[in-house]
């Protein structure tokens, strides 16, 4: 299977520094959208964006249930578990 293709969840970091989770099938088509200011309207006003975490999921249902659960963790929790995931694509 294609790595940017299939259900999966991501993470980008914003020019100012926010986060923005959301959900796709297609992740490098989807982060070249935001950077084109044709993604959310949350990050059209502050891209480019940077991925700095992502996770496949086996359907888009599943991908959409962790989005929701992701999305409610505090920005500390989020911090903590995409610098876990950077350190796992580090080792």
């Amino acid at each position: 299977m294609d790595a940017n293709k299939g259900d999966c969840i991501y993470v980008v970091r914003c020019r100012d520094n926010s986060l923005y989770t959301g959900y796709t099938n297609h992740l490098e088509r989807r982060i070249k959208q935001h950077n084109d200011g044709k993604g959310a309207k949350y990050t059209r006003a502050r891209h480019p964006v940077t991925l700095v975490y992502t996770q496949p999921y086996p359907d888009k249902s599943q991908a959409l249930r962790a989005e929701a659960q992701f999305k409610k963790l505090s920005k500390a929790q989020k911090e903590a578990i995409i610098a876990d995931y950077q350190k796992s694509l580090n080792s």
